[in-house]
């Protein structure tokens, strides 16, 4: 009998020390495969700081370089503004753009329609008796297409002048003195002649004296040449 409880006492033991096992197949069923959702997640994660640290392309940068233009250059300007003798002032602005490009070394320093400034200098109407119409005016600042800033230069002196009327005087006087001969001659023979001359030459001279000379205009579109009187030293974009 004490056997008999004493081997009931040793299965009971067996049994709770078989129960507080893990099972192992239960624990078998809880680790996810290497394949599965979890391992994807930790992929992408692996993944994300790579794609983070990718630099973004690099933009090519602007290369600029300096460029003189000598003095002496000619600028081939086209005016935009009337510029004349009994149009302008002094001081009134002249402005204009440029035909041809300028370039240095191969490289265009300033491209054609690049717009001009300046001002007249000298405005003077025809004398009466003498005195030529003279207009005269040059260009201070230059503004290349697509450039809000001006670079200043320096331009000499353009200037214009009338035709002389010293023929054209010379034929009014003396078309007014041989109409008074003929009709001096007609009315009192020789000495009549000769009393017309005179009066018709005066007649003449009173025209001349009494009328201004050519004036001198450059209406807008007229081409003229600028040289410049010094050095001017710019940026220009190369690439």
């Amino acid at each position: 009998m004490r056997f008999a409880l004493t081997g009931s006492a040793l299965v009971a033991a067996m049994l709770s020390t078989s129960c507080s096992q893990p099972d192992a197949s239960r624990a078998a069923t809880t680790t996810p495969p290497a394949n599965g959702p979890a391992s994807a997640a930790a992929t992408a994660a692996d993944e994300r700081p790579a794609k983070a640290a990718a630099a973004p392309p690099v933009k090519p940068t602007r290369e600029y370089r300096e460029v003189t233009i000598p003095a002496g250059t000619v600028l081939a300007v086209e005016l935009r503004t009337a510029v004349g003798s009994a149009i302008s002032e002094v001081e009134d602005p002249v402005r204009g753009t440029l035909r041809r490009a300028i370039a240095v070394d191969g490289i265009e320093a300033i491209p054609a329609g690049a717009s001009v400034s300046g001002t007249v200098i000298e405005a003077a109407r025809s004398g009466r008796v003498k005195g030529l119409a003279r207009v005269a005016f040059r260009f201070s600042s230059l503004s290349r297409p697509g450039d809000a800033e001006r670079v200043a230069i320096r331009t000499g002196l353009i200037a214009r002048e009338a035709e002389n009327t010293k023929k054209r005087d010379a034929a009014t006087i003396g078309g007014g003195a041989a109409a008074g001969a003929v009709i001096g001659g007609i009315v009192g023979g020789g000495d009549g002649a000769a009393k017309g001359a005179a009066i018709g030459g005066g007649a003449g001279t009173g025209v001349v004296l009494s009328t201004r000379g050519k004036e001198i205009t450059l209406p807008a579109g007229t081409s003229v040449s600028a040289r410049l009187a010094e050095p001017v030293t710019l940026l220009v974009r190369v690439r």
